[in-house]
């Protein structure tokens, strides 16, 4: 099964409950943060005004969170709390060339954790 990526991108700390829910599928119950039957209470994920913190909900409900600073942009990922974050984490026997020419296979780095960035030109 491929993986499937959901990230939200929001430009403020807060959100309407609607924008939130829209784009995370949680919405906001008397007990807390809700999915279908699921729900996680969530203290301060609410404002006074009636927005959603986005920073306290995603603590909450263990949704990664990432802040550009230079734009002010945070990407909202998919939640964690009932689900594995990632659907597969088997990788094929990828073998790549590195920026000085040589091969590197990726198996090299089975059971650490590894950061691949990849650029193209087109």
């Amino acid at each position: 099964m491929a993986a499937t990526v959901s990230v939200v991108l929001i430009t403020t700390d807060t959100v309407s409950v609607d924008a939130f829910g829209a784009g995370t599928g949680w919405v906001t119950k008397p007990e807390g943060l809700c999915k279908g039957e699921m729900c996680v209470p969530a203290p301060g994920s609410l404002t006074t005004e009636g927005l959603v913190d986005v920073n306290v909900a995603a603590a909450k409900l263990s949704m990664p969170l990432v802040l550009d600073k230079a734009t002010g942009v945070r990407a909202l990922g998919r939640s964690t709390m009932s689900t594995k974050a990632l659907d597969t984490v088997a990788l094929p026997d990828i073998t790549l060339e590195t920026r000085d020419g040589n091969p590197f296979n990726l198996g090299a780095m089975h059971g650490r954790q590894t950061l691949l960035v990849a650029w193209a030109s087109w």
